[in-house]
Order: structure tokens, then C-alpha cells, then sequence
């Protein structure tokens, strides 16, 4: 997220306990579901890496519009997965915070005709200034289903200590659609809403495309802004394009 002049005290506590639930969850999604003897018994593990021309983040830039570089590994068991990832970030008025580090863990089941996936993510930030209190836990709930040709969906994320020591509690809303109208295209789009306590209250809208140029290597080009461009130039509109490996 994009930084704000912060007092409050570090919220590492909420870092810690955000950590301690994502291990707890990956414990129990790597001992539950068993695997008949035929069948695989061990993780399945996938590796991705990707480079941008920005890293936006519900529509806000979170490397002062410079390029991003970025990593990240998935492990699912079942119903259950987990991952990290890791990318460079830079923000106004902030020389020392250079990365952004994220946890995450949850389930994905099935019923009543939707894609569920409820989850929990740790967001660390390294090198941040004392006293900024960047560090926070989100936790996540989103549906999906296909229709027709499309898919539709919707998220909401809550966090009891938000990003920043002026934040409390924070929720963003979202719903998001996606097609593919050709072969190896995909068109995709989303409208969310960012509520914090600070009153830096905004709306934020994509729309894009993507190409898979290779069954391991896509490109993506997309159209960013929010309803917000008085809150500093990281709210502006623009355009970032990425292309992303996953192996």
C-alpha cells in the first residue's frame, strides 16, 4: 500500500499471529486429504516470477511508477494451499523500505455452484522505518462461477490493523469478470472499494488483456485508476504492463 507519515506503535504482534495461523493451516492442509495408493500423495508445487512496468495494487502504485521485479511459490494440497511472494516496492518520502514480503494460506472448496477460496495473507515490508507499522494481516473470503463463457466473481478482505500507524481496521470489496474471446486471449476487468479508518476512503477499476505467449510464459497489459487522484500521483491512472513465468 502506499505510505503515509505514521506515529503508532509497530504492529508486529498482529505479523506474528498472522504467521502462527498460516502455519497452523498449512499443517492441516498437509495432513488432511488423504491420497488413495494410486494416486499422488505429495504436494503439488508450482514457481513463478514476473516482470512489470509498475506494481499496482488496488489501483495504487506501489514502486512510484518504476518498473517491478517479483517472485513467488505455491503449494496445494487438496483443498488447501499456501505460498509467498516477494517483490521490490518504493514509496514516497520512504528511502528505506525497498520489499514487500507475503504469506498466504487458505482453502478452496467447492458447493452450491461457486469457486470458494477463504484465506488469510501477512503483508511484511522490509527495511520499513521505525514506527511505521507497515506490517499487516488480511483476511479473505471470495467466490467465483462460470457463466455462460464468462467467469464472475467477488472478494472482500478485511484487516483488524491496516497498513500504515494512522490505520485501524480496513475492508476492500471487489467484483471482477473475466472472458476469453480467442484462443490463448483473456479479457478481464474489476471494480473494488477500499474502506480505512483514516477517511482515505477510494474507489479503483481495471480493465485489461492477456496473452499466453507460451504454456509457461503470458503477457498482460491493463488500465489502472481509482476515483482518488488528490491523494498524491500513485492514485493517478495508468497503464502497466507485466509478463509472468510460472514453472
Amino acid at each position: 500500500m502506499r505510505k503515509r507519515n505514521t506515529t503508532k506503535a509497530s504492529g508486529s504482534n498482529d505479523a506474528l499471529f498472522g504467521g502462527a495461523c498460516l502455519v497452523a493451516i498449512i499443517a492441516l492442509g498437509l495432513c488432511s486429504s488423504p491420497a488413495k495408493a494410486e494416486e499422488k500423495t505429495g504436494p503439488d508445487v508450482a514457481f513463478n516470477a514476473a516482470v512489470a512496468s509498475d506494481y499496482v495494487f488496488r489501483g495504487v502504485s506501489q514502486t512510484e511508477s518504476d518498473p517491478a521485479i517479483s517472485a513467488g511459490v505455491d503449494v496445494t494440497q487438496g483443498l488447501f494451499y499456501a505460498g509467498a511472494w516477494a517483490g521490490n516496492v518504493s514509496f514516497a518520502g520512504d528511502a528505506d523500505t525497498d520489499a514487500e514480503i507475503d504469506l498466504y494460506a487458505g482453502v478452496r472448496p467447492e458447493f452450491g455452484g461457486f469457486n470458494w477460496d477463504f484465506g488469510l495473507v501477512s503483508y511484511f515490508y522490509a527495511g520499513q522505518p521505525d514506527g511505521a507499522d507497515y506490517d499487516y494481516v488480511e483476511l479473505k473470503a471470495a467466490t467465483s462461477r462460470a457463466v455462460g463463457p464468462a467467469t464472475l466473481g467477488a472478494a472482500i478482505y478485511y484487516s483488524p490493523d491496516f497498513f500504515g500507524a494512522s490505520e485501524d481496521e480496513a475492508t476492500y470489496a471487489e467484483i471482477n469478470g473475466a472472458i476469453s474471446p480467442a484462443d490463448k486471449w483473456t479479457l478481464s476487468a474489476a471494480v473494488g472499494r477500499q474502506w480505512v479508518s483514516s477517511d482515505f476512503d477510494y474507489t479503483t477499476w481495471n480493465l485489461g488483456a492477456a496473452y499466453q505467449m507460451t504454456d509457461h510464459l503470458a503477457l498482460d497489459v491493463r488500465y489502472f485508476d481509482t476515483d482518488e487522484h488528490g491523494f498524491g500521483s500513485a492514485y493517478d491512472s495508468r497503464v502497466a504492463a507485466s509478463v509472468k513465468a510460472t514453472f
